[in-house]
């Protein structure tokens, strides 16, 4: 690292972490972070204070969008959405808690291979519609769940959403980590083209599908064994 490398800018990641493990206001402690970064890279208070403005201004529409749809799931949810999920599900006679995931896994990772990023997540797909159709899927077969029967396929839900996800936007030409990827090699003298890093990430995402899938298969078969254990457990 060159010598005249000051690391003391760094000091507002301090402050970020000594401010959260002291529970303080999450917005004052990133202002106090950020005007401490400044300070420390010797910029002018005015100009700090600038640059807080100018983030304020082009973010202060992010709490619209976050929570508007927030709001709008849980209108759905109070009016049966999740009842509805379920009823639809157990309709469904050759449909298994795992076999569910399994499809929804390959629609998600499909779908963040096109782009298609925000077609899923944990708040507006899994919590009210994916975890209770695979729960409906589940007690249509083996009757009502033990609790923690019923936790372990939740979190399984969740768990499918990310690594459909995470291996599917790889193969995304014009995903952040392709361009992060490219340009770091180019920086380092190797010239690639990003479809051809997007093209390689296609054995990454097949293989996780199949080894994701695999997992969901076997915990399909072994439901009948863990609701056993669970209900002796809590017999207990």
């Amino acid at each position: 690292m060159p010598a005249d490398v000051s690391l003391w800018p760094l000091i507002g990641v301090a402050v970020v972490i000594a401010g959260f493990l002291l529970r303080f206001n999450p917005v004052l402690v990133v202002t106090a972070a950020g005007i401490a970064t400044g300070l420390a890279a010797k910029l002018p208070l005015d100009l700090i204070l600038a640059k807080l403005g100018s983030g304020f201004v082009k973010t202060r529409n992010l709490p619209l969008t976050l929570l508007l749809p927030l709001a709008v799931i849980g209108l759905l949810e109070r009016h049966g959405l999740r009842e509805r999920a379920q009823a639809w599900i157990a309709d469904i006679r050759s449909a298994t808690a795992g076999r569910l995931l399994v499809v929804y896994l390959f629609i998600r990772e499909v779908a963040a291979a096109l782009g298609l990023t925000l077609l899923g997540g944990h708040a507006p797909m899994v919590r009210p519609l994916v975890a209770p159709m695979t729960e409906a899927a589940a007690e249509k077969v083996h009757g009502p769940l033990p609790q923690a029967v019923r936790d372990r396929w939740k979190a399984m839900a969740a768990a499918t959403d990310n690594v459909g996800l995470f291996f599917g936007e790889d193969i995304f030409v014009a995903f952040g980590s392709i361009v992060l990827m490219q340009t770091f090699l180019a920086e380092n003298g190797i010239v690639t083209d990003p479809l051809h890093i997007a093209l390689w990430g296609i054995p990454t995402a097949i293989a996780a599908f199949l080894i994701h899938a695999a997992r969901l298969i076997h915990l399909d078969h072994r439901l009948p064994l863990d609701i056993a254990r669970a209900r002796a457990e809590e017999a207990r």
